[in-house]
């Protein structure tokens, strides 16, 4: 059976085409190579910098509200670094190599300013854009997110998740279940919509095939470089 989530991309990819945002791929340094979906013209127009949550990428995350703001605004859509079509031979997960990558990509397109709106891990990213490059971003959104993420913020998890046994932020972040699932679907979503239980499973496969990339290349990296 097709994974619907596999089947969208194509479909998303048109989408974009058809809002005039094309894909690019940036040679940060070598070994890094960030995915951008980017206006074919951004002149006249005010940059808005979406970033994608962790296991995700920025297409299927923002395919909706791109059509929207599109039209006022010239989108800039990244797969941060680990996730979508972005790679690296770098062992560094932090946000500060994540950010600045992100930086050099943009000056890369042409973008000196920008508004940036980041939901989960692309918001800690944003947080921390903002805070290294301050002459680049103009402003910042963000939602479901933290500055910075430590063992302090780790412990602190909110009492709904304990109460559904979610001890750490791994179970949290990648489900096992399809009722952990839909959990994981409602706290990211506004007047979250019911999906069949099929969905909800073909959702949790696309993050696990994610997740196994993610570990595969810094297992590679840690060991053979």
């Amino acid at each position: 059976m097709v994974n619907l989530f596999t089947a969208a991309k194509p479909f998303g990819a048109l989408l974009m085409k058809l809002v005039g945002i094309t894909q690019q791929k940036i040679e940060i340094e070598a070994g890094t190579i960030m995915n951008f979906w980017v206006p074919n013209e951004m002149a006249n127009k005010p940059v808005v910098v979406l970033l994608h949550g962790f296991c995700a990428d920025g297409l299927l995350t923002w395919i909706f509200q791109v059509r929207a703001l599109s039209r006022k605004y010239a989108v800039v859509v990244p797969d941060l670094l680990f996730f979508g079509a972005s790679i690296t031979d770098r062992p560094d997960r932090s946000t500060n190599f994540q950010a600045e990558s992100l930086a050099k990509g943009l000056r890369m397109l042409g973008v000196e300013k920008c508004s940036v709106v980041g939901v989960s891990y692309g918001g800690m990213v944003a947080f921390k854009l903002a805070k290294l490059h301050p002459n680049m971003v103009e402003s910042v959104v963000v939602t479901g997110t933290v500055m910075e993420s430590d063992d302090e913020t780790s412990d602190e998890a909110p009492e709904s998740w304990k109460k559904k046994r979610f001890s750490r932020w791994s179970h949290f972040l990648l489900p096992e279940t399809i009722s952990a699932g839909r959990m994981l679907l409602s706290f990211g979503s506004h007047r979250f919509q019911w999906f069949p239980d099929f969905a909800v499973s073909d959702f949790l496969e696309v993050r696990q095939v994610v997740l196994i990339s993610f570990l595969s290349i810094n297992y590679l990296v840690c060991n053979f470089s």
